[in-house]
């Protein structure tokens, strides 16, 4: 058993020897930690302390092995060849070789190591620091010398080419960060040294200042005490020269920083402000050129320009620049190359680094510069991005979403005014059909129609010809002629009467007109159906028996129509019967009214309908007559649907068939309306 105190363990020596010293070893062990615990505990915590420096000198080991492994490939990767040495002219935090390094490491390749030595120019200089400089590279690099060595600025360059002898001969060297009037000015390079320069143009800056600014008159121009400021102050006045007569021009050169401050809070609407910032300003005081410009564009209240894009950031608006990230990679490109084995004079090397406008879209915006006169291809640096250009992906999805919901959209109301068309259209074919069918009946009922109009024609006819007669026969009419007379003129007045009603009901059962929904009494329509088909019933010798409900039918729809539901089944009916004995042509219409349906049967005494043709009566075209058309029961359908009712037919219990139409009691439940 193995027994252990928080945080601690008991050392595994310790624990063999308690178990050698007696065969009891549970007693013993028992005994021990009952009247032994604190000798126990300290034991367990030198046995703990003892573990913790065991792992303590192996970690140190591990680390160790691994800082050798590291050491080993960085002298396996410079007996390959890929030891690359880079010298800075000025010291490690100036901003200009940060960005340089990045853009080295950025383009050079993995496997090449990089070592990097600054000169921290012009704060340390003289023959006798360059000779201590170069005797402790010559050490530090004796055993390690790079295959391919960078140098940033001229500084570097020229104390490469004075000690490469001493230093690190027929090594390739490559230069970035160098005036091109330096090596004008200077003997030409040797072949194996190459790199391409660049060119700071003053002028170029102030001249598109001066365009954005065209009511500048005074042009302030700043630099420092330090040998690189007093370059840049004889380049600025050579510059300026072109600006003659344009504006006055005014050069603050090698002042304190506290002077120069005081001045540019001075300075009127008028004035523009150029600097390439200093590194030493007239009090002794060194300064990082970004941190010069810093001090100045916060003092000033015009606008200010600069050459260089570290001081982008500080409240310069910008200028024409070559940023130094661009060098760094330019630099790498030829390093790649030259570790790659290709030899310095066979590589193509562009005559200059390109210059490009670089702005602060906030010195922008704050100073009024019109946008539209910005150059094209300059970069514009902290511009909040547009919401497009944030989520340009994003927003592209959405567009390409929307553009395809609005042309569904668009394609479904243009689906909807199609079906609408088509719909309207069936609705006209379909009004045309049952004016048809209306017509149909017509000639089917022509007979009884001049029948039903004849007869009260010839009372008419009779009744005037009785009239003329009796005033031919007595000129001098008596009381009782006069009084047959007034009879017979009332007979006249019926008889007309009742031949214009025929005529009424007719031209609204047969005339074309639009639908109209209005309330009306079922009952009313069975009692004019009856009288329309008495005539055409005793024609065919069958008894029609109507009986309407004991209460008001009341249907909201087209009244012709329904009319003409019931004609069609009532002419069926009849038909029905044709073959039938005559003490069986019977056909009942009776109407049944409940809380929530009214009921319209009719029922024949003929023979039924087929089993197998129940399910095809409402079929367009189906007909069991001869000369049949089988539109009449399916057109008959459409108009009770289109009143929200139903029709069906059955066979009766006993003999002939039964249709019964269904609808709907206007206020009830069940109430559901449609127009045709």
């Amino acid at each position: 058993m193995n027994h252990h105190y928080p945080n601690e363990r008991i050392d595994h020596s310790s624990r063999l020897h308690w178990t050698g010293r007696d065969q009891n070893w549970n007693y013993q062990c028992a005994e021990y930690h009952s009247t032994n615990l604190e000798k126990h505990y300290d034991l367990a915590k030198d046995s703990f302390h003892t573990m913790k420096d065991r792992l303590t000198t192996i970690t140190g080991l591990v680390l160790l092995l691994a800082a050798s492994w590291l050491m080993l490939a960085s002298v396996a990767a410079a007996e390959d060849g890929r030891h690359v040495l880079v010298l800075y002219s000025n010291h490690r935090l100036l901003p200009a070789n940060v960005e340089a390094d990045a853009g080295l490491r950025e383009t050079i390749s993995p496997d090449t190591e990089l070592s990097a030595e600054f000169l921290d120019y012009p704060r340390f200089s003289g023959e006798s620091y360059l000779r201590t400089l170069t005797a402790f590279l010559r050490t530090k690099y004796a055993l390690r010398p790079p295959a391919a060595i960078i140098v940033g600025g001229e500084e570097a360059l020229a104390l490469l080419l004075q000690y490469r002898a001493q230093l690190f001969p027929e090594i390739p060297v490559v230069h970035m960060g160098v005036m091109r009037a330096f090596l004008r000015d200077h003997p030409p390079l040797p072949a194996d040294v190459i790199g391409v320069p660049i060119e700071l143009d003053f002028s170029a800056t102030i001249e598109q200042a001066l365009r954005w600014h065209p009511r500048a008159s005074h042009l302030v121009l700043i630099t420092g005490a330090a040998v690189p400021d007093h370059a840049f102050e004889a380049q600025l006045r050579r510059d300026v020269g072109r600006f003659s007569g344009r504006v006055t021009t005014e050069f603050l050169a090698g002042l304190p920083t506290a002077t120069l401050q005081q001045r540019l809070g001075e300075l009127g609407d008028d004035a523009i402000v150029f600097t390439p910032g200093y590194f030493e300003d007239g009090a002794g005081d060194h300064f990082i050129p970004r941190a010069a410009a810093k001090l100045i564009a916060t003092a000033a209240t015009v606008p200010v320009y600069a050459p260089f894009d570290p001081f982008l950031g500080t409240g310069i608006v910008g200028g024409a620049m070559t940023p130094f990230l661009d060098m760094g990679r330019q630099a790498g490109q030829l390093v790649n190359a030259l570790l790659d084995g290709a030899a310095p004079a066979s590589l193509t090397v562009p005559t200059v680094m390109p210059l490009r406008w670089h702005l602060d879209w906030r010195q922008v915006r704050r100073w009024g510069i019109d946008a539209r006169a910005i150059p094209e291809d300059a970069v514009i640096h902290f511009r909040t991005p547009t919401f497009f250009e944030q989520y340009r992906r994003e927003s592209l999805l959405v567009l390409s979403m929307f553009v395809l919901q609005s042309g569904m959209i668009l394609w479904f109301l243009a689906e909807r005014r199609r079906r609408r068309r088509a719909e309207l259209t069936l609705q006209k074919q379909r009004f045309e059909l049952v004016h048809a069918s209306r017509l149909a009946v017509a000639g089917e009922l022509t007979a009884s129609i001049a029948h039903e109009i004849n007869q009260p024609l010839g009372a008419i006819l009779s009744n005037a010809d009785a009239a003329d007669l009796m005033l031919e026969s007595s000129p001098a009419s008596s009381q009782a002629q006069r009084e047959e007379l007034r009879a017979i003129l009332a007979d006249i007045r019926r008889d007309d009467l009742r031949a214009s009603a025929v005529i009424q009901r007719l031209r609204g059962l047969f005339a074309k007109q639009a639908v109209e929904h209005q309330p009306f009494d079922l009952n009313d329509v069975v009692r004019d159906t009856e009288s329309l088909l008495r005539i055409e019933a005793r024609r065919r010798r069958v008894s029609l028996d109507t009986q309407p409900a004991a209460r008001t039918a009341r249907l909201l729809g087209d009244r012709i129509q329904i009319q003409q539901v019931l004609i069609n089944l009532v002419l069926n009916a009849m038909d029905a019967l044709a073959q039938q004995p005559e003490e069986r042509r019977t056909v009942v219409v009776s109407v049944a009214v409940t809380a929530d349906v009214m009921t319209l049967r009719v029922v024949d005494g003929g023979l039924g309908i087929a089993f197998e043709h129940l399910p095809q009566l409402s079929d367009s075209f189906f007909s069991t007559k001869r000369q049949g058309m089988g539109l009449g029961l399916s057109i008959a359908r459409t108009l009770v649907e289109a009143h929200g009712g139903r029709i069906r037919a059955e066979n009766a219990p006993g003999l002939g068939a039964v249709f019964q139409v269904e609808f709907p009691v206007v206020g009830g439940s069940q109430s559901t309306w449609e127009t045709v």
